[in-house]
């Protein structure tokens, strides 16, 4: 949960050995594996010349960006977990499977977050923050749909979006200390540290995730994956913001 250096504490989501028991972990580890699974299987069909050099950018970005810490409250940083942005950028399903590959790669050669906890956290941030994120941005594309497109207006989806699968996975995380926490803190602390940090957290990966998915919309709407998969009354608009980016 919490990893100390000599200058600040930093928040992460990535859970560490011990902090859930191993029965637990187990189970979560059946919910991750079946969940790639299932995003393995529905990927098939978003995976096309566009999207399969799009997620393999997202996967390398996302862990480059994990590896910055910015800061939160004197001697708390965090770091972005990049849920929404993958699902906005390349679709839920296959934005999971980059972010459980980058969750993977750390935990087994950078020892950032536990080996029995990597089902957990596959959970919290490939599934819980994309699946979250990626539908408050559908809801929210539905309801800018009744407006005039812009690129600024996609730049509120995808900050909100992004804030809400942070404090999502951050629930899930207290869901999974609350069925095996296996540590002394009591769950009012935890969900109380869990839930104040992770808001604030939320407000740097979504003005991250904003300006990044602002970038790629400005010069190429196409390979915006919730561009390509809008309502089809925004797609005039979307057409004019490529044409004259």
């Amino acid at each position: 949960m919490f990893s100390t250096t000599s200058s600040s504490t930093t928040v992460a989501m990535h859970m560490s050995d011990g902090i859930i028991d191993a029965p637990t972990s187990a189970v979560f580890a059946v919910i991750a594996v079946a969940g790639l699974a299932l995003c393995t299987w529905r990927a098939r069909a978003d995976l096309d010349e566009k999207t399969v050099p799009m997620a393999g950018l997202v996967a390398a970005f996302i862990f480059a960006v994990q590896m910055i810490n910015f800061p939160i409250l004197p001697g708390v940083s965090g770091h972005l977990l990049g849920g929404a942005l993958a699902a906005i950028l390349v679709g839920p399903f296959t934005g999971a499977l980059c972010i459980a590959i980058v969750l993977i790669v750390q935990a087994l050669l950078f020892a950032d977050g536990g080996v029995t906890a990597l089902g957990a956290n596959i959970t919290n941030m490939a599934l819980i923050s994309t699946v979250v994120g990626y539908a408050v941005a559908v809801g929210m594309m539905r309801l800018i749909a009744r407006r005039t497109w812009t690129v600024g207006r996609l730049g509120v989806v995808a900050f909100v979006a992004a804030l809400c699968g942070t404090l999502a996975a951050a629930t899930g995380f207290i869901v999974e200390y609350e069925i095996g926490g296996a540590a002394t803190q009591s769950l009012t602390a935890v969900a109380g540290y869990m839930w104040g940090t992770h808001a604030l957290i939320g407000v740097g990966e979504g003005l991250i995730t904003a300006v990044t998915v602002m970038a790629v919309a400005r010069t190429r709407p196409d390979l915006v994956y919730l561009l390509r998969a809008r309502p089809q009354s925004v797609a005039a608009d979307t057409t004019r913001m490529g044409a004259h980016a």
